[in-house]
């Protein structure tokens, strides 16, 4: 197994700033706008997001949940491995507000459509968007894609994206692996 590092800790750095600029040119005060990180992954991003655009750009009264999609995948009980739930975290109603899902990497697109449908157990939003961080676009079973992008990866045959987070694994960086 062999691994190339596509982004370091700095390059993460400025993708997430672009990031949260594009968020702040479409929904400015952010009023109507909640968003969402997926679980597991995706809560790290929707935090450091929330981090950057707090204590960066004074965006302040953001409101993040973290959503678990894991009883609403179509793989769910479909494999010998056991999914083990993680927590839903959204102490607001959806209804009518301008959700952004954000998940670290966008792949096969199931995620993103068992979230569109865990989602609905909180409101009905006016209008959904998503930010990833990695956008695997060669490896799409769904039509998804996502309205902001840090980077887009064409990972072939085996290979897998992996996204460390300093929260988790001690450094930021986004691997190719190679299996």
């Amino acid at each position: 197994m062999s691994q190339k590092l596509l982004l370091s800790a700095k390059e993460i750095d400025i993708i997430l700033h672009r990031l949260a600029c594009q968020l702040i040119e479409n929904h400015t005060h952010f009023k109507d706008t909640v968003l969402i990180g997926i679980q597991p992954r995706g809560t790290f991003l929707a935090d450091r997001i929330k981090k950057i655009l707090l204590e960066e750009y004074q965006v302040d009264n953001i409101k993040v949940g973290h959503l678990d999609i894991t009883f609403y995948r179509d793989d769910f009980r479909r494999g010998e491995k056991t999914l083990e739930a993680n927590k839903t975290h959204i102490d607001f109603v959806v209804e009518d507000k301008r959700v952004v899902f954000i998940d670290d990497v966008l792949y096969t697109g199931r995620s993103i459509r068992a979230a569109l449908t865990a989602v609905q157990s909180f409101g009905r939003p006016q209008e959904i968007e998503l930010l990833t961080l990695i956008d695997r676009r060669f490896s799409r079973h769904l039509p998804i894609q996502p309205n902001y992008r840090g980077r887009q990866v064409d990972a072939i045959n085996q290979e897998k994206v992996k996204v460390n987070w300093e929260e988790n694994e001690g450094k930021d960086a986004v691997y190719l692996i190679d299996n």
